[in-house]
């Protein structure tokens, strides 16, 4: 009967042991941090927490990665190219629609600073190169800053950066009652 128990008690330990190694190879491949639910653990301000292991390389493999860090991810891997049907011909009930094109802050502006870099400018080249392709309603340049510095350090940078990008996108010839700028400072401790 004594051994009964034992080998019960170390199959039993046996699967808690399987069990975990299968939870660990799991949580292994994930790049955020999940919570007992299996959601991603987001922080106060809404931004998720990243492990160790966060690369965008990683996040683009991460199920929560798109939701995380769409702005820092490949476009074809947040937005699966879509078989493309024959449109009806546009008539009254035609709708506008709205493309929105992100460009990182890092990629227009240096750390801390308002003053577009070069690779920012061909970045905005882009923009105005596609804005000629459509009929452009609006352009909304939203100013945003990272974490460091004081909230309104933060919101006048945010405010100058808006506005470098407007000033550069009508001296490309964009009429300027088309671009509005606005300022988002991010900050979180």
């Amino acid at each position: 009967m004594k051994s009964k128990i034992i080998t019960t008690l170390l199959a039993s330990i046996g699967l808690f042991a399987a069990a975990g190694a299968t939870q660990a190879q799991t949580a292994l491949d994930r790049v955020y941090v999940i919570d007992q639910r299996g959601e991603v653990a987001m922080s106060g301000a809404g931004l998720c927490w990243r492990t160790g292991f966060w690369t965008p390389a990683a996040a683009a493999k991460d199920p929560a990665g798109c939701k995380c860090d769409k702005d820092l991810l490949p476009k074809e891997v947040c937005e699966p190219a879509v078989i493309a049907k024959a449109a009806p011909a546009a008539g009254p009930s035609a709708k506008p629609s709205a493309d929105k094109i992100t460009v990182a802050a890092d990629a227009l502006f240096d750390f801390d600073k308002a003053t577009l870099r070069p690779a920012g400018k061909q970045k905005l080249d882009e923009v105005v190169a596609k804005s000629k392709q459509i009929k452009l309603e609006v352009i909304i340049a939203v100013g945003h800053t990272d974490r460091f510095g004081s909230d309104a350090y933060n919101q006048k940078l945010s405010e100058k950066r808006a506005a470098a990008v407007k000033a550069y996108l009508v001296s490309k010839g964009v009429e300027a009652n088309r671009v509005v700028p606005k300022a988002r400072a991010r900050r979180t401790r």
